[in-house]
């Protein structure tokens, strides 16, 4: 890549090239902010080379990219590199990139400042945000963004409110927010974890079985099954039968949602235990898992398949090197791209490599 980053994004753009936003370059110690990063650029699958294009208008890691029905990139919040008036690093602020020119522009802020958060298009157009880390991880709010008005407006407020969660729209449009990082004031999920744990920054937390589902009619939040393992930074998958695959985030495990019963139920589980994965859907409806950290804390170089008919992972080959915190994006042409992240030895990595499924 033109330039080493880690908690980057990567976003499929509707004319094949893939942009990649912001992420950081230099790791955070406790107590700091990582060097965020306002560059970005873009991937073009026919000649498999990185350009630079437009800088955002604002540095930022952990934030998320949505691409709107009208072809830009809503990018939002985030974690900057310079400690704002409320004491962190959390950004409120949002962003746009038009690919007809290049160029990043300002749009309406967010009313809540966040990072580790969640964004998912809705049918009609506009993002639902959800969830945000420690500072303000006992924020229930969630708000949606408007394209049409470029501007954010509040929404029903989380159950459980916390971070590092995902957000899954359904085939029938309803979203499903599961598992993450969750206050350990607030009620407690079921099934309790079991060992709840400390931030670097003193916030005591749960790490979350919980699920909720948003309904965009109705703009609230409703209770739906717990998960059977706790996940945070785990991945979540829409299958093609209308379920949704959750793995990994700390555990080897993973699991399936049904819509139509509201419940989940185990399927097989990992050859190994990964937080920070990859998960991405490939055009024959299996999945790639690749990457992540080790319950151990060390990179992994391992990639795995998962097939919704068997129900089975299986071994997908090896990357190049070991990377978690990277970024995968489905090419046009099937294969997958994965790029950037951090290796064992604390490197913050601008390789880039690309996964060919067999057929």
């Amino acid at each position: 890549m033109v330039q080493g980053r880690a908690s980057g994004t990567a976003t499929l753009l509707r004319e094949g090239r893939v942009l990649i936003t912001g992420g950081f370059d230099i790791p955070g110690g406790v107590g700091t902010a990582s060097q965020s990063l306002a560059s970005a650029e873009l991937y073009d699958s026919s000649t498999g080379t990185f350009s630079p294009t437009g800088s955002m208008t604002t540095a930022r890691s952990d934030q998320t990219a949505t691409l709107l029905d009208d072809g830009r990139v809503l990018i939002t919040g985030g974690q900057g590199s310079t400690e704002g008036p409320d004491g962190t690093f959390n950004l409120s602020s949002a962003e746009l990139y038009e690919p007809a020119t290049g160029k990043f522009t300002a749009t309406g802020s967010m009313m809540v400042a966040r990072y580790d958060h969640t964004a998912a298009l809705l049918a009609d157009g506009r993002v639902l945000i959800a969830g945000d880390n420690f500072a303000a991880a006992k924020e229930d709010r969630a708000e949606l963004y408007d394209p049409a008005t470029g501007k954010f407006s509040p929404t029903g407020s989380m159950i459980w409110p916390g971070w590092y969660r995902t957000a899954t729209m359904l085939a029938d449009g309803r979203v499903l927010v599961a598992g993450g990082g969750e206050s350990g004031t607030l009620p407690a999920p079921t099934p309790t974890p079991t060992e709840p744990a400390s931030s670097p920054m003193g916030v005591v937390y749960e790490p979350g079985a919980s699920a909720e589902l948003y309904d965009p009619k109705t703009g609230t939040f409703s209770a739906t099954g717990s998960m059977t393992a706790w996940r945070s930074r785990g991945g979540a998958v829409l299958l093609p039968n209308g379920r949704v695959l959750l793995l990994g985030g700390g555990v080897a495990s993973a699991e399936l949602y049904d819509p139509a019963t509201g419940k989940f139920s185990p399927t097989g589980s990992m050859g190994v235990s990964r937080t920070s994965q990859t998960a991405t859907l490939l055009s024959d409806g299996r999945v790639l898992v690749t990457g992540g950290q080790s319950t151990g804390g060390s990179e992994l170089d391992s990639a795995e398949l998962y097939a919704p008919t068997t129900g089975l992972f299986s071994p997908a080959g090896l990357l190049s090197q070991g990377r978690d915190l990277d970024t995968a994006a489905l090419l046009s042409n099937g294969r997958v791209l994965i790029a950037g992240g951090m290796a064992s030895d604390g490197t913050v990595l601008a390789t880039a490599e690309v996964y060919a499924p067999n057929n």
